[in-house]
């Protein structure tokens, strides 16, 4: 067979299979360095600082945990938040994150490293990118070989679907999460090729570190069910899989129920019932085939099969029971949200509220995966070539990842994984091809064609007609010849060699000038890749942090704060203040009662901070720069939450105008511009056009030239893009005025005062 290029022929197998692992080495140690410092531009351009809202709270609970100790953390009762009911913090968190956090501190002080603990969360997610790279690098070479290996860490190690979730000072559970979904899903393949109760084994204790530390765990306990129970419906039942589901399930639970916030959840729950059931369908499966395997008979066989339906068949009966009788808690709110999309916005709006739990936008999906999202769909048509067991498990991953990521903004993340891992064996597949130096082999019937041609195309063809004749009747039958044959050959034995790796046709790709063009290309958009990757990564506002620090340095110690509960884990941390309400969202009625102070106008919501003891009240507005994510763009939430507990003094409807829009400038409604969240947004806004048109840049609309007013608040602090505003709340007057005709008199007051008329005496 022909070669495009030269090879070395003076080298052994031996030096050819060390130096190929050193060059993995090293890839891999250049890929964790890049995905590490891709994440660290935050820290450089700033300080090293926890951002972000959740990882705030994580932050001050890991602080909590290094400086007292695992039992205080697990004791810590929090007054500071949820003002002024405070929260028990132990047995309401998953503990993974600050836990891991933990023991790194512990252990480089014992190595007399004195590393604070901030750094430490800081630079945790980082680290565990690197780590992610690896584990992904594991998982893809149990699908095709090491190349794609190689190619799944480099695009998972940069990629913004997940790099948004784990740059430095983004100290979320994620974190470490998706080194742990990939490991423990690594490990399970591993389990499944082998046979071997050790990898199980491996599985369960990475899955009982992944429901320690994410709530996303549940992921992973219904695809690796999911997976098994599509082997046994495709046949493929086998003593590997039975031991390594076995072993999986039986540790992986019982090790999950000592995490405190998770419990007897599963086995009480719905969610975790799809791992129990196939764990019972595999105990009558194994026990048929046992049987079945020491008995001849088929009358037996026939009564064993039915006695199997039967037990299956009374297990759902005993499990629907169960659940009718309240024994199994049904699906929670979140994952109906997930199969109805419009199940959360009808009943549970505090879950529809959330930014992340809104449906993903088709830009997104090209913002988070740039070009692999192109490779994906080809890299999952390729595990159908050999289909094995391991192949199953990455087109089931593969689909359900797809739904869930349409369904809800933050499950990219878990997308992000396989089609790093689908376009890796894609483009792998891609450079094998065409850096193959072997060359295809010209067909028989090819050749004979070539030759007819060229010699119906000399000029001896023309010297007699019978001659010329006899070589054009030769030229159409070799070409009718070559016709049969790619007919033969070209779409049945190419459909089949495209699906089989046993056809013995011999490929590859013909001329360097081809090669080089189609690698060309690929090297241009691995380039055009890491350019967008890097692009995504260094755009970074910084009116938050501005904003908490004058909080912090200009406000009392016991000051409180009321936002929406968006902020509270931040305003928490990085100001030190007590907030109404934050993150957890565990209390409706008093996130409905912030709702409803910013939904009402001033005269109503004054008394509810006052009976509070509100001092500052901090809002968020893009309508200057652009910003989308302000609480304009939310305050249809507040309203409708509010809305569910007093539905007699706010009603959604009175916010739109009689047209049904959503409007903020001259057409808006009277509910809506008397609302306080209208006027602490717009306060002062128009000024700033120097009595030009105001423009709401986030809505697109015109703002009225003459802007609202305030009387019970007064403005404290605004940020350089007036993305972050503060108003402290006014206190009673002195004389026992309202507050508006004390504001009203105060105002009169510095008036110029009119000149007095002198009367003029009559002149005579």
């Amino acid at each position: 067979m022909p070669l495009a290029y030269s090879l070395p022929s003076n080298l052994s197998p031996a030096t050819v299979t060390n130096t190929s692992s050193l060059l993995r080495i090293i890839a891999l140690s250049l890929i964790s360095g890049a995905a590490i410092a891709s994440r660290l531009f935050a820290v450089i351009n700033f300080e090293s600082i926890i951002h972000e809202f959740d990882p705030w709270f994580n932050y001050r609970a890991t602080r909590v945990l290094a400086e007292k100790g695992f039992y205080e953390f697990w004791n810590w009762f929090d007054p500071t938040a949820w003002y002024p009911l405070g929260r028990v913090v132990g047995g309401t968190i998953y503990p993974g994150l600050m836990a891991t956090s933990g023991v790194i501190y512990n252990v480089l002080h014992a190595l007399h490293l004195p590393v604070d603990i901030r750094n430490i969360c800081v630079l945790l997610a980082p680290g565990f990118s690197a780590l992610t790279a690896w584990s992904t690098y594991m998982f893809t070479k149990e699908m095709k070989d090491e190349s794609a290996g190689l190619l799944a860490a480099a695009f998972i190690g940069i990629a913004p679907g997940y790099i948004s979730r784990s740059v430095a000072g983004s100290y979320d559970n994620e974190a470490i999460a998706i080194f742990l979904l990939m490991f423990t899903f690594y490990c399970w393949i591993k389990a499944l090729k082998t046979g071997s109760a050790f990898f199980g084994t491996l599985t369960a204790l990475f899955y009982f570190y992944m429901v320690a530390a994410w709530g996303g765990y549940a992921f992973i306990t219904n695809m690796i069910p999911l997976h098994a129970l599509a082997l046994v419906l495709m046949g493929r039942f086998s003593s590997r899989l039975y031991v390594a589901y076995s072993s999986w399930y039986a540790i992986g639970t019982l090790a999950s129920m000592q995490v405190p916030f998770v419990g007897f959840q599963p086995v009480r729950t719905s969610e975790h019932m799809a791992a129990l059931g196939v764990f019972g369908l595999l105990q009558i499966v194994a026990f048929a085939e046992l049987v079945r395997a020491h008995v001849s008979s088929k009358q037996f066989q026939s009564i064993l099969y039915g006695s199997v339906i039967a037990i299956a068949v009374l297990g759902a009966l005993a499990f629907g029971g169960l659940t009718y009788k309240g024994w199994i808690a049904p699906w929670t709110g979140r994952f109906y949200s997930l199969w109805d999309t419009g199940y959360a916005k009808k009943y549970i709006p505090i879950i529809a509220s959330v930014s992340e739990h809104q449906p993903t936008a088709w830009p997104s999906f090209f913002m988070d995966l740039q070009f692999l999202i192109f490779l994906f769909p080809a890299g999952v048509v390729l595990c159908f070539r050999e289909l094995r067991d391991e192949h199953v498990f990455v087109i089931i991953y593969a689909v359900v990842a797809s739904y869930f990521a349409g369904v809800m903004v933050r499950l990219m993340l878990t997308l992000t994984p396989v089609v790093c891992v689908a376009a890796a064996v894609a483009f792998s597949s891609l450079l094998d091809t065409y850096l193959d130096p072997a060359e295809p082999a010209v067909s028989e019937a090819a050749a004979l064609s070539a030759e007819a041609d060229i010699a119906a195309d000399s000029p001896a063809s023309t010297s007699a007609a019978g001659t010329g004749a006899a070589a054009s009747g030769t030229s159409k039958k070799a070409k009718k010849a070559a016709s049969a044959d790619s007919s033969s050959s070209g779409f049945g034995s190419g459909l089949a060699a495209a699906f089989s790796n046993k056809s013995d046709k011999s490929r590859g790709i013909f001329g360097l000038d081809t090669r080089s063009l189609v690698i060309a290309n690929a090297l241009g958009m691995l380039l055009f890749f890491v350019l967008h990757c890097t692009y995504v990564t260094q755009h970074i506002i910084d009116d938050f942090r501005e904003a908490y620090y004058w909080l912090r340095q200009n406000t009392p110690k016991d000051a409180v704060v009321m936002s929406w509960w968006d902020y509270g884990y931040q305003i928490a941390g990085m100001a030190d203040r007590p907030t109404l309400v934050d993150n957890n969202t565990w209390n409706n009625t008093h996130i409905a009662t912030v709702g409803k102070a910013m939904s009402s106008s001033e005269e109503v919501a004054y008394p509810i901070l006052r009976k509070h003891d509100v001092d500052y009240v901090l809002v968020i507005f893009g309508g200057l720069i652009g910003y989308s994510g302000d609480d304009i763009n939310k305050f249809l939430w507040m309203v409708r939450i509010a809305q569910g507990v007093w539905p007699d003094e706010i009603q959604e409807p009175n916010y739109f105008t009689q047209k049904g829009e959503y409007r903020i400038d001259d057409a808006a409604p009277p509910a809506m511009k008397n609302s306080l969240m209208y006027k602490m947004s717009y306060y002062r806004f128009a000024d700033l056009f120097g009595g030009n048109q105001a423009i709401d840049r986030v809505r697109g609309q015109q703002v009225p030239k003459t802007g609202p007013t305030l009387d019970h608040l007064e403005e404290a602090f605004t940020s350089e893009n007036w993305i972050v505003r503060i108003y402290q709340v006014k206190k009673e007057d002195p004389l026992g005025r309202d507050l508006k005709s004390a504001n009203a008199f105060e105002q009169g007051k510095k008036r110029k005062k009119s000149k007095p008329l002198v009367r003029r005496k009559a002149v005579v």
